[in-house]
């Protein structure tokens, strides 16, 4: 893919950082109560247009522009999506090579595409709810164990 100057391919400039950040403060000022965003959109020539936002989709781009606003990269992933082995190593946040166990051992699906692996970006996000939930459950019963611990 060829690179486009978007932010999945690089850092957001200081001043698309401040930009950010205002257009956070702006927009999540004017949520309605249930959340929902009505945008007035204006082009020079006197077009406009209104454009509603339910609270859904509104959340989703409050939190992309939070993200950019801290300087972040961001990429969107549709849960349809076919990963590469690379791609699903990064949005773990493991190396590939650590994915490749994962794969070998049957704790992440896979199918290939010739020679190639592919993870389901769906496969991806339940195996990340898994293991976070079980790193959490792990760090609730190291938790107790310590109090348990202090008390006896």
């Amino acid at each position: 893919m060829p690179f486009d100057g978007s932010l999945s391919e690089r850092l957001p400039t200081p001043e698309e950082v401040r930009k950010t950040r205002e257009a956070t403060r702006a927009l999540a000022s004017m949520a309605n109560k249930q959340g929902a965003l009505s945008l007035r959109l204006k082009q020079g020539e006197g077009k406009e247009a209104i454009v509603e936002l339910p609270p859904a989709v509104s959340r989703l781009v409050l939190d992309l522009l939070m993200l950019i606003g801290k300087g972040e990269a961001v990429t969107l992933v549709p849960v349809g999506a076919e990963l590469t082995t690379q791609q699903a190593a990064d949005l773990l946040n493991v190396s590939r090579p650590f994915l490749i166990k994962l794969i070998e051992d049957k704790q992440l699906p896979h199918h290939k595409v010739g020679r190639h692996r592919r993870i389901r970006a769906e496969d991806l996000f339940a195996y990340k709810r898994r293991r976070d939930r079980d790193r959490s459950e792990a760090l609730r019963k190291l938790a107790r164990l310590g109090q348990e611990f202090e008390d006896g």
